[in-house]
């Protein structure tokens, strides 16, 4: 089955980039969009970038993909997510989605410099 979400962030291409092309994060969204709770190892299969980022399970019997697609949108980038995978309730694919959406737009926390 395939799910979709899409979103304008007011970020940059590459601070979304920095976010998202990191091993940690991948393995993390791949598990909430097969539904499971631990971190699943996964294979980057397309990089391009600040353009386009995809991936998928690299564990037996957990068949999903994931595309992150960026593009310059306004005053921030659009984000358009495209996954492939086995849910029986696409709802909880599309809300899995969604939260991977929601980590790449909220702000970053950063500790403060001392001067």
């Amino acid at each position: 089955m395939e799910s979709k979400a899409k979103r304008t962030l007011v970020k940059s291409a590459p601070e979304l980039w920095e976010l998202a092309d990191d091993l940690m994060r991948m393995e993390s969204w791949m598990a909430g969009l097969i539904g499971c709770g631990q971190p699943v190892a996964v294979e980057v299969t397309d990089r391009d970038p600040e353009r386009i980022l995809a991936w998928r399970s690299a564990e037996r019997g957990a068949h999903a993909r994931i595309a992150i697609e960026l593009a310059s949108s306004g005053f921030g980038t659009a984000v358009m997510i495209t996954a492939q995978h086995a849910r029986h309730d696409p709802a909880e694919a599309i809300a899995a989605l969604e939260g991977l959406l929601d980590e790449l737009g909220s702000p970053e926390r950063r500790p403060f410099a001392s001067a």
